[in-house]
């Protein structure tokens, strides 16, 4: 294998990025110890509840904001030791697709002109040829190239989005939510567009959505985020066939099933995700969960545990934690009566 195919187009380590509350009055945690890798040509999927910090890790990857302290690898370099001049070139690599199509268009210009932007930026051709091919690779007309984004449709407003993240021809794409504002029959056209580019063009994603239905098409694997950590990650068709982590099994009961036979016993979390500022202690999820083993879960923080081809971060894993608390289980905590019931899915 080729060294530089071998080589993740990204690599997060450790990454962590704390927000000054407004008035001064503390620190939110959006962030704590974030480990994601993307290997080339491969999407990964990125799930789980709004708040969790999935917006916050993709601005980050594509050099947005930055973080507070962690390692970000783009294409085996240190992203953080670069000048930004370099930084800038590296930027060509990475490109992003955001959640609402329509407000990240410019509505002051034309669609050439939004797409020829980065081809600008970056010294390449932005000719009306170069402008028509790329509007042809996302199907859309080449007359659009004189249209203005309130003449455009949302899915129509997408694609130019997309147009204009694929124009210089980037090694990882950067999709927040890319299909969440769209109607459903436009999201299916919109995906499989994305798919086409990681096919033919070897583009990787970083593919962030809350849908599960969405991640499991598009992506190969998968990493579960709750309270700015990672909670399991592995790969997609093992992770929601077989969740280990609560908060997983917890989000794959939630997801619509298409046939009868395939409807779980649905898991209701109680109550709401903690304060980011006032994070609780032990197990981040231990408030809510339905599968809490006792005061161990409360006090000491769980340790990443081999699952499948991949991890999950949760005492209930650790053989060690569970044959020294069993003493302590009860019926009534493994069912989760302080944090969770469970209730037919309709």
């Amino acid at each position: 294998m080729n060294p530089a195919e071998s080589t993740p187009v990204l690599d997060v380590t450790h990454l962590t990025r704390t927000f000054r509350i407004r008035g001064g009055r503390g620190y939110v945690r959006a962030l704590d110890g974030v480990h994601v890798q993307v290997p080339a040509g491969a999407s990964v999927g990125l799930v789980g509840e709004s708040g969790s910090g999935k917006s916050t890790l993709a601005r980050i990857v594509a050099g947005l904001i930055k973080p507070t302290s962690g390692s970000i690898r783009l294409m085996g370099a240190d992203a953080g030791g670069l000048s930004a001049r370099r930084r800038r070139v590296l930027g060509r690599d990475v490109q992003m697709i955001f959640q609402d199509p329509r407000a990240s268009l410019n509505p002051r210009l034309p669609v050439r002109r939004i797409i020829a932007e980065p081809l600008v930026t970056h010294g390449l051709s932005s000719s009306a040829d170069r402008i028509a091919e790329i509007l042809d690779m996302v199907g859309l007309p080449r007359r659009f190239a004189d249209h203005y984004p309130h003449q455009l449709s949302g899915g129509q407003c997408q694609r130019v989005g997309i147009a204009r993240a694929i124009a210089v021809r980037p090694r990882l794409i950067v999709a927040d939510e890319p299909v969440s504002a769209l109607d459903i029959s436009v999201q299916a056209q919109i995906l499989n567009l994305l798919k086409g580019f990681q096919e033919e063009l070897g583009t990787a994603f970083l593919f962030i959505s809350h849908d599960l239905g969405v991640v499991r098409f598009f992506s190969e694997r998968v990493a579960v985020m709750y309270l700015g950590r990672i909670v399991e990650e592995g790969e997609t068709e093992a992770v929601f066939a077989a969740p280990q982590h609560p908060y997983t099994q917890a989000l794959e009961s939630a997801a619509p099933a298409v046939r009868f036979a395939e409807r779980r016993e649905r898991i209701v979390l109680a109550g709401e995700p903690p304060k980011p500022e006032e994070p609780p202690g032990g197990c981040p999820f231990h408030t809510r969960c339905h599968r809490r083993i006792g005061p161990v879960c409360d006090d000491v923080e769980p340790a990443a545990i081999p699952a499948g081809d991949g991890y999950a971060v949760c005492h209930l894993l650790d053989d060690t934690r569970k044959a020294t608390h069993h003493g302590r289980m009860s019926g009534d905590s493994l069912r989760g009566d302080p944090s969770g019931t469970f209730e037919q899915r309709p």
